[in-house]
């Protein structure tokens, strides 16, 4: 399990949970399913997996209360799953600090490329454990400032007012993209392309919800809204 990227897989259905179990072990990852929120939570604690992956509904202690719980203690990336995709726990999920989602049912081969691309922006890969350091396409080293925010792109660290904000690898990302183009207005299909690597159309709640998420901790004007086009970071 040393040299397998380790996926914690909390999911209540035990045909759903025995068969994605299988193929994610044939595609090369160790994983530890839980049929339930609280030994989900109990196993991630224990065993500090590389990433999580929760159903929403679950007994005990539902998908995105584990979420919460998990973000809480560790910036390990969480993919939540869901059985309807305009369902209001999409949202929940991502609210509680979840980095993507995946509707159910899933294809096998859909729900890997998801959890590479995810391990990719955490430098992660099935197999490899070597660590890189996020980047955003045109992002230079150095220090970059915008008024009281303060982005250190070789420390990949944010300070605001002197202040460090946590932020999460996607939401270190996120504020990359913007900060390598301060004033461009960015799509959400490029922000899903360059930051959850979405080679194919995505939800584009996935980046609304965390551009809300990354306001309240740069400040809520610092990423203006463009109506119809995207989003841009106020120089």
């Amino acid at each position: 399990m040393a040299d397998q990227t380790h996926v914690l897989f909390v999911e209540d259905d035990d045909v759903i949970r025995e068969a994605t179990q299988l193929a994610l072990e044939r595609d090369g990852f160790a994983v530890t399913a839980m049929p339930d929120g609280l030994s989900g939570l109990e196993a991630f604690r224990a065993n500090r997996p590389d990433i999580a992956l929760l159903d929403v509904m679950v007994p005990g202690l539902d998908g995105v209360s584990l979420c919460r719980r998990i973000r809480d203690e560790s910036t390990v990336p969480v993919i939540m799953l869901s059985a309807r995709a305009d369902s209001i726990d999409v949202v929940l999920g991502l609210e509680a600090g979840a980095d993507d989602y995946v509707t159910k049912p899933f294809d096998g081969a859909v729900l890997v490329a998801r959890i590479r691309a995810v391990l990719r922006r955490f430098g992660h890969a099935s197999g490899d454990r070597t660590a890189e350091e996020p980047s955003a396409s045109g992002a230079g080293g150095g220090l970059l400032t915008f008024g009281e925010l303060e982005i250190d792109t070789e420390g990949m660290e944010v300070r605001k007012a002197g202040e460090q904000v946590a932020l999460t690898p996607t939401e270190m990302r996120l504020l990359l993209e913007f900060s390598s183009a301060p004033g461009t207005v960015l799509s959400r299909d490029k922000l899903l392309e360059r930051v959850w690597d979405y080679g194919w159309g995505g939800d584009t709640r996935v980046v609304d919800v965390h551009v809300q998420r990354l306001r309240t901790k740069i400040g809520q004007d610092r990423i203006e809204t463009v109506r119809g086009f995207g989003y841009k970071l106020k120089a």
